[in-house]
C-alpha cells in the first residue's frame, strides 16, 4: 500500500504527533502511593526493641510529587517507657538502609486523599500535647493499628500482642485475607 500526502500534511501530522508525545511526557506515569506495613524484630546487640512502622512510597496523582517516607511511634526515652506510665513521645523514621532488613508484611495502594488523611493522623500523634506514649495503650502497634483502621483494615490490638509487633502484624494478616498477604516466620 502506498500513501501519498498533500503538501503540508506530513508536517502537520509530525507536529501533532510531537504535541501528543510532549503531553504524555508531562503526565505522571502510574501515579499512586503504596503504604507498606513493616515490623522490626529487635536487636539486643544494637539496643533496638521490636517495632512496627509504615513506609509510604510512590507518586501523588494530583501533582506528580514523589513520596518516599516512613513513620513509627515511640517513647522519646526508654527509661520513661518501661515505667508503665505515659511517657514523652516522638514520631520516628527508619534510615533508608535499614528498611530492607525489616519484615514487610503487606502493602496497600492508596489514593492521594487517603495519603493526606494518614499524614494528618501521623501529625496528630506527633503533636499530641503532654506525654502520649504508653507501653500498654499507645505504643508503636497502636499507632500502626490506627493507620490501618483508616484503610478499613481490621487491626485490633489484643493484649497478647501488645509487645510483639511481628506477631501482631501476622495476626492482622490472618484477619484480613483480602490483603493477599502471607504470614512471616
Amino acid at each position: 500500500m502506498i500513501f501519498t500526502f498533500r503538501r503540508g500534511t506530513a508536517r502537520r501530522t509530525a507536529a501533532l504527533f510531537a504535541a501528543v508525545l510532549s503531553l504524555i511526557a508531562t503526565v505522571p506515569a502510574m501515579a499512586a502511593i503504596t503504604v507498606h506495613f513493616h515490623s522490626f524484630n529487635g536487636s539486643v546487640l544494637w539496643g533496638r526493641y521490636p517495632h512496627t512502622f509504615v513506609v509510604f512510597e510512590g507518586t501523588l496523582e494530583g501533582n506528580g510529587q514523589r513520596v518516599q517516607e516512613n513513620f513509627g511511634f515511640s517513647a522519646k526515652y526508654t527509661s520513661q517507657a518501661i515505667t508503665n506510665r505515659p511517657s514523652e513521645h516522638e514520631i520516628v523514621t527508619e534510615e533508608e538502609r535499614t528498611i530492607p532488613k525489616t519484615n514487610r508484611h503487606f502493602s496497600v495502594r492508596i489514593s492521594d486523599a487517603q495519603y493526606r488523611a494518614l499524614r494528618a493522623e501521623i501529625e496528630r500523634w506527633r503533636n499530641y500535647p503532654g506525654r502520649y506514649y504508653d507501653l500498654d495503650e499507645r505504643n508503636c502497634i497502636h499507632f500502626v493499628a490506627a493507620l490501618a483502621q483508616m484503610l478499613d483494615i481490621r487491626a485490633d490490638v489484643p493484649v497478647d500482642y501488645l509487645r510483639r509487633p511481628k506477631a501482631w502484624l501476622n495476626y492482622v494478616t490472618r484477619n484480613n485475607p483480602h490483603l493477599g498477604a502471607e504470614e512471616i516466620d
